[in-house]
């Protein structure tokens, strides 16, 4: 059975989203089409699945197109829900495959033929006390995601500040971190229209994950960003999860407060007593997840624990007791 997948056109703005299968929670991830004198650019094409390359196929016969039509492909980041069908799709069409330095960078940490990430990762959760039940899963766990990725495509790169024409208009580059380094928005200038990826979402938060080797503090990096971004007239953002919205800085704003409401309940937990970051994870998150939700949720807690390290507000110190586990404690 073919599938079909979900198209909305917006024509005043000349873009159109086409909503690609993932796994859930999220269910879906938005790519955008933009057609302009320049070709076709596809923002974000989705995970390589064998439902996503039916969807597009169906795409574009709904719209039209000819895959040698597509003259480009514009990533926001490097997670395998945006980057993921990316390599396939230059196969296809022969398009450009651009995003920036910085998300290239992180893809080859996480899906490079030299990643440590399956040994790093799980050492990284052990020191911070997760239990073996769930540190043993996290290397098949990443490797399940190498389909989804599986070929690489070949790189141009964005640079922060220049315009990127899609659509027969020019997009500034907006390069934030946080939720991903070297994530990239566009941002079109004289309609404050903005194509936000996940640096902003309207319904969830985007999640802020501390990785070996990356970004040692980003929370603080998202935080900023949200900043940078808040500071944006946008009248109308696209972003990569659920729908177009308009509450673009009210929705910055609103995602800085949920940060530092989270880290002063972690403040309250460690006044009571010194903890472990898998701890500190399960208070915060609970633990009837699958080994999905718990990557994200320990990533999570440790990105909000190293900021309070950070900002002075707590310590890490060594347990004398547990093989070098890594504890958090109040320095109130």
């Amino acid at each position: 059975m073919t599938t079909i997948p979900d198209i909305q056109d917006w024509n005043e703005e000349e873009i159109t989203r086409v909503r690609i299968s993932m796994a859930p929670p999220l269910r879906w991830v938005n790519s955008y089409l933009l057609r302009g004198p320049e070709g076709i650019t596809i923002i974000d094409p989705g995970p390589r699945t064998e439902t996503s390359e039916a969807e597009w196929e169906e795409a574009w016969r709904e719209l039209g197109i000819l895959p040698q039509e597509i003259t480009s492909i514009v990533l926001t980041h490097h997670h395998p829900d945006h980057y993921g069908l990316a390599g396939y799709m230059q196969s296809l069409t022969g398009a450009s495959v651009t995003m920036s330095r910085r998300a290239h960078e992180e893809s080859l940490r996480m899906w490079g033929k030299d990643s440590m990430m399956c040994e790093e990762l799980p050492r990284l959760f052990r020191r911070h006390g997760m239990p073996a039940i769930w540190s043993e899963q996290i290397a098949e766990h990443l490797d399940g995601f190498i389909p989804q990725v599986t070929p690489s495509p070949n790189i141009t790169y964005i640079t922060e500040g220049s315009y990127v024409c899609m659509g027969g208009r020019n997009w500034l580059a907006i390069e934030t971190a946080g939720h991903a380094p070297g994530h990239l928005s566009f941002y079109d200038i004289e309609r404050g229209i903005i194509l936000c990826g996940d640096a902003v979402l309207p319904q969830i938060s985007p999640n802020v994950s501390l990785l070996p080797g990356s970004d040692s503090q980003p929370l603080r990096s998202f935080i900023d960003s949200l900043v940078k971004l808040g500071e944006l007239d946008v009248k109308l953002a696209f972003p990569g999860h659920r729908n177009p919205f308009s509450h673009f800085a009210e929705r910055t704003n609103g995602l800085i407060k949920h940060h530092e409401e989270r880290l002063l309940r972690i403040e309250a937990l460690l006044q009571q007593s010194s903890q472990s970051g898998f701890e500190i994870c399960t208070a915060l998150f609970g633990n009837d997840l699958g080994i999905h939700q718990m990557r994200f949720a320990m990533s999570e807690a440790l990105a909000h624990l190293v900021h309070l390290v950070g900002q002075g507000r707590v310590v890490e110190k060594i347990s004398p007791t547990d093989d070098g586990m890594i504890l958090f404690s109040s320095i109130k």
